[in-house]
């Protein structure tokens, strides 16, 4: 088996190519010829303002990871592989990223021995809902057995890492902890440490990476929806994440995982990035994945947060708030199959024309708060979870206001950001 391990100083060995010895020319020669993968262009969220647009330095193209191809494959080369992936596991094909190649099918044209896909949340494809059982199955196209992570076990088991030689682990990430891919990160990391398995990530950008903010998890309320002490928006890509999870003991025991990124090129915590592909059912675009961390805490509510229309993650409502002029009525849709307040006339409000938020907006699930006639079915069972503490919502239900209750979280987020700051691979 070839190995990561003794690769102590992570940036210095990650910043730097592989090594290419146990490829085979063939192999290279045989990639060289069907693919020639060009750079990821930067797409802006919004468009900057005139002030910005005096000062803006030139556009720069982001290379994914996957796209480094010359990078990971020598160490593909005569070993099973397993691959933890999802839709947006992709290589794109060209500047404007509406061309991509599957990871899966790249490696296989290459003649990879590709032994087991291994699904998160939503499936391989991408389909399934919010918190809806996926069960393991086999891809049509490929033929390839799908081991899902959302079903009866959310962790590899021994015996299915049993044939392996190595992990690659390939999944676009949108930077709030409240999102599964980052537990099912974590659980891929603790059964390769268990398993003696080295770990690859691609890693790719965080289009929540300009900003840190949020309460962080206090560790009596550890769940699949949040399971390491960091606020719900942590600034760092899936790669840097794994470094934090390894060099801060958090996996079972104590236990490290041998891991390898394979870094992001022309990309800085503040790069604009918007995704070419819908991560999850109902994240359809740049002003949800925005949104998100700012109103993903509807989720432990009964407030709808725009599942069962267009738009979700970018309005909210419920059929008791007060009547005004916008409204909508939440029907079954591709990614909810049973959204909340299905069929009623939800009266709330829009957000799908907001600025791009460099924080958390906690103003709106106050303000949702206080337009809910009975306090007492505000908050859900799973309200503490996506919180990570039960004291947001003492505070909301004290009438503290959202200003104050941001404030509260200074303290805790300056101490994570000098955890954080230990494991950054970009400026």
């Amino acid at each position: 088996m070839f190995g990561f391990k003794n690769t102590h100083n992570y940036r210095a060995v990650e910043m730097n190519q592989m090594n290419p010895l146990c490829a085979s020319k063939n192999l290279l020669k045989k990639f060289s010829a069907s693919f020639n993968p060009t750079l990821l262009a930067i797409t802006l969220l919004f468009s900057p303002s005139s002030a910005q647009k005096k000062c803006q330095l030139p556009e720069k193209k982001i290379e994914v990871g996957a796209n480094q191809v010359g990078q990971y494959l020598p160490l593909l080369h005569a070993k099973r592989i397993g691959i933890v992936a999802n839709q947006t596991s992709v290589i794109f094909k060209n500047k404007d990223h509406n061309k991509s190649l599957h990871l899966v099918d790249s490696l296989l044209k290459l003649e990879i021995d590709i032994a087991k896909i291994f699904t998160p949340e939503h499936g391989f494809r991408g389909r399934s809902d919010a918190s809806e059982f996926v069960p393991s199955s086999t891809d049509q196209k490929t033929g390839l057995p799908l081991v899902s992570l959302y079903g009866a076990h959310k962790k590899p088991t021994a015996a299915q890492l049993r044939s392996l030689n190595l992990i690659i682990f390939d999944i676009q990430d949108v930077g709030v902890r409240f999102y599964t891919y980052l537990s099912t990160l974590h659980y891929v990391m603790e059964a390769c440490a268990e398993n003696d398995l080295p770990l690859l990530i691609l890693d790719r950008p965080n289009p929540n990476g300009h900003y840190i903010d949020g309460p962080v998890l206090s560790n009596p309320y550890k769940s699949f929806v949040g399971m390491h002490p960091v606020p719900v928006v942590y600034g760092m890509t899936l790669g840097e994440y794994a470094k934090m999870i390894n060099g801060e003991g958090w996996l079972k025991n104590g236990i490290t995982c041998d891991l390898r990124v394979i870094p992001l090129k022309n990309y800085t915590h503040q790069s604009a990035y918007s995704l070419p592909i819908r991560p999850s059912p109902n994240l359809p675009n740049s002003t949800a994945v925005n949104l998100y961390p700012s109103l993903g805490f509807f989720e432990g509510t009964s407030i709808n947060a725009g599942r069962g229309t267009e738009y979700q993650f970018q309005r909210y409502g419920a059929p008791d708030f007060p009547k005004n002029a916008f409204y909508y009525t939440p029907r079954p849709n591709f990614g909810s199959k049973s959204p909340k307040h299905n069929g009623k006339k939800c009266y709330g409000v829009s957000l799908k024309a907001s600025p791009r938020q460099n924080k958390i907006n906690l103003s709106w699930l106050v303000d949702a708060f206080e337009k809910t006639p009975d306090k007492n079915v505000f908050f859900g069972s799973t309200f503490t979870q996506h919180a990570g503490n039960e004291r947001l919502q003492k505070q909301i239900e004290k009438g503290m206001s959202a200003r104050d209750i941001e404030n509260s979280w200074k303290k805790d987020l300056v101490s994570f950001q000098k955890i954080r700051r230990k494991y950054l691979l970009y400026k």
